[in-house]
């Protein structure tokens, strides 16, 4: 049985092997031996060079052992793995998915995956016959909804240690400076990661508590990654934690919106409703009456005074209750 599991497992890092052996430049032993071990696969190097020696005697791979440390590539006319089969429209797929998830997925994930970058740039490269494909990052882009602001600086390993004891539910040791510079340590439960604009924040729940915080990652002063684990709650849900308002700085409270808008200011809410509910009446001076069933919060506070003088009348309605707050 355990010859059989050895076995299977030779099977795989070979596979794995082929998989990341590019083609068009060389490839050392000790980077792929990086790359598995970023993606979660432990293997001795010694091992590694081993299946190495093996696959180019039996694969159209080249090793070039000129000088050491030796070299791995696929030969250019060769019927390789995965890699260097990626149509044009995969490796577009997979250059846009690395601009658009560097911040969301953790750094040693996304470096195992060097390999599959590497070799989608290469496919839509200047030499490559892949133009429009090589054009259309080009000709789309995701713009700001308000004032760009540059990204704040995150102190270097944060981002990877939090991401790390996120992605396998560890606890995570951090220091904390808050807006007002106090800084204080903790124990912190990482439940998920966000980014808001130009800005990332970690969900966590301190030690001791059942409640959620939000911290900013370019706050966190410092971060290590405990050995002990933790059983995610089965009760957090972090769609659901963002729709009740909680970077909006709300606390879920849902509030029945009225209010009065110049029609010229508020024509883009009949194309871009701010509920599934809304209702818009369209009166008699030329002002449009707008009713939703919103999140209450700060976000929303600020959206309203965002339209000054053409805004008016806005009421707040609790939801299950008769109280109600209103706005001249």
């Amino acid at each position: 049985m355990a010859k059989r599991s050895d076995t299977l497992e030779t099977v795989k890092l070979a596979v794995e092997l082929l998989r990341r052996i590019p083609r068009g430049r060389k490839v050392t032993a000790s980077e792929l031996h990086q790359q598995l071990k970023h993606a979660g696969m432990e293997r001795e190097l010694r091992t590694i060079q081993r299946q190495l020696e093996m696959l180019s005697e039996h694969f159209e791979i080249e090793r070039d052992d000129s000088s050491k440390p030796y070299g791995y590539r696929w030969l250019e006319q060769s019927k390789a793995l995965a890699v260097p089969n990626l149509t044009p429209q995969e490796s577009l797929l997979l250059q846009l998915a690395q601009e658009h998830l560097k911040n969301l997925l953790p750094p040693r994930l996304m470096k195992s995956m060097d390999a599959f970058f590497s070799q989608a740039r290469r496919n839509l490269g200047l030499e490559s016959s892949a133009r429009l494909e090589r054009e259309w990052p080009g000709k789309v882009r995701v713009v700001a909804t308000s004032q760009p602001l540059l990204p704040p600086k995150i102190v270097s390993g944060v981002f990877e240690a939090v991401s790390e004891a996120l992605y396998s539910n560890h606890w995570l040791h951090i220091e904390y400076k808050n807006a007002g510079g106090k800084r204080t340590s903790a124990d912190v439960m990482p439940l998920g990661l966000v980014q808001q604009g130009s800005r990332l924040y970690l969900v966590c729940r301190y030690q001791g508590f059942d409640n959620e915080r939000n911290l900013a990652l370019h706050r966190i002063a410092a971060a290590e990654v405990s050995t002990l684990t933790f059983e995610r709650p089965k009760t957090f849900d972090l769609k659901r934690y963002d729709d009740d308002g909680r970077f909006g700085f709300g606390e879920g409270e849902k509030v029945r919106l009225v209010f009065r808008i110049e029609r010229s200011a508020g024509l883009h809410l009949m194309e871009s409703p701010l509920s599934s509910d809304q209702q818009v009446v369209e009166l008699e001076d030329g002002e449009l009456e707008i009713t939703a069933t919103v999140v209450d919060s700060a976000m929303l506070e600020w959206w309203l005074r965002g339209f000054g003088d053409a805004v008016s009348r806005v009421r707040r309605t609790r939801k299950n209750s008769a109280k109600s707050t209103f706005t001249p």
